[in-house]
């Protein structure tokens, strides 16, 4: 495998905590990945993208209104060329801070990228000031705290990995979700539909969120879905399980606010299924697809409820790979798990090793990325 065909994909949350940009890291230097970075930005499958948000790529000698190059404040000769040639053309660039760097004046970059610990020691209201000619980016986001300073600070978008950063324990699950386990529960036995009917009718709240998030754009039925009856005859139950995995993580009130864990979950969810139509069968599970998919929709239910992965489990009656793999990342199922973990933490080195042990390559997974993260994107159950 070439380092330089790795990219990472990351999205970015927007004011509304929706997703509203995509981060792109390379494993390779600019100097090696450059024709890889115009590759990717020449994929087809950014078509389904929504056409408003901006791709922040490695440097590139690439122009196009949806890239924003991104450049190290020190970097190299060529990348210093490259750098002027996109000024002179009033391509968009955006500079990457080190935590050493200084603040440049306002409008010299279109864009800034910066640290959220670095941005927390600058003097008060600098990036105030810094944001009246220059769109911020917050990176490196690791906990809650972080990410509402950023956005009360000016910074239109930031990175997500404080979405991993379980509560204060000792907070009690939401009681509407746990009746969503116990519904799911149900699912993976194969209840009748009767039993699952009547789980709607404890929890209206979880009746209105299915629909809401069934006639979303990732799915977009042509004729609106207005009953649980009707999403089991349109959709068929395999179908409705996996929007129910993902209604999960909806907002349980009914509220106007996203929950970007929605997003990221659904996103791991068709990674996991993309990739596993690589994978051979595995003894125990009749559908392969459908347990990549509830392993990465699930792969986040620990950070949602505040409650370990065991515990979580205790209440299911889940095939004994897809347990091994959230419990263990073990199995040909945990180890796709394990590789998009390492992705999300940004470690390239496994990364990359990781993929070499899999029967597909960066090049394939990149692909795969982009599957998913479109996918993920027209998920919107905000109405």
């Amino acid at each position: 495998m070439s380092s330089s065909d790795l990219f990472l994909i990351h999205p970015l949350l927007g004011a509304t905590d929706a997703w509203a940009g995509y981060l792109v890291e390379a494993a390779a230097p600019s100097s090696q990945g450059g024709e890889a970075i115009q590759r990717l930005c020449s994929n087809p499958l950014l078509n389904e993208f929504d056409l408003r948000h901006l791709w922040f790529i490695p440097p590139a000698a690439l122009q196009s209104e949806r890239f924003v190059t991104v450049f190290p404040t020190h970097g190299t000769e060529i990348e210093k060329s490259l750098e002027a040639s996109l000024r002179q053309a009033r391509h968009k660039v955006a500079a990457k801070l080190s935590v050493h760097d200084k603040l440049p004046a306002t409008g010299t970059w279109d864009y800034l990228l910066i640290g959220a610990g670095h941005a927390r020691t600058l003097p008060p209201y600098s990036l105030l000031g810094l944001s009246s000619r220059t769109i911020l980016v917050a990176t490196d986001i690791q906990s809650h705290a972080d990410h509402q300073w950023a956005q009360a600070n000016a910074c239109s978008l930031t990175t997500s990995e404080f979405l991993m950063t379980r509560t204060a324990v000792g907070k009690k699950a939401d009681v509407t979700r746990l009746k969503l386990l116990e519904m799911l529960g149900l699912i993976a036995e194969d209840a009748n539909t009767d039993a699952l009917e009547a789980i709607f009718r404890q929890e209206s709240k979880l009746s209105y969120s299915l629909l809401r998030l069934v006639n979303s754009a990732a799915n977009a039925p042509r004729t609106p879905i207005t009953s649980f009856t009707q999403a089991i005859n349109l959709l068929g139950r395999r179908q409705l399980q996996r929007w129910l995995q993902l209604l999960v993580y909806a907002d349980p009130n009914n509220g106007q606010h996203p929950n970007p864990l929605l997003q990221k979950a659904a996103a791991r969810g068709r990674l996991m299924e993309i990739m596993s139509s690589q994978l051979g069968t595995e003894p125990g599970i009749e559908y392969m697809s459908d347990a990549a998919f509830m392993v990465g929709s699930f792969s986040l239910l620990d950070v949602l409820l505040n409650m370990s992965m065991g515990e979580i489990l205790q209440q299911l009656t889940l095939p004994e790979p897809v347990r091994v793999a959230l419990l263990a990342h073990q199995g040909q199922l945990g180890g796709l798990l394990k590789l998009i973990n390492s992705a999300e933490a940004r470690d390239f080195s496994a990364t990359g090793k990781l993929i070499a042990a899999q029967p597909f390559d960066a090049t394939a997974y990149v692909d795969a990325q982009l599957q998913a993260l479109s996918w993920a994107a027209k998920i919107n159950p905000i109405v």
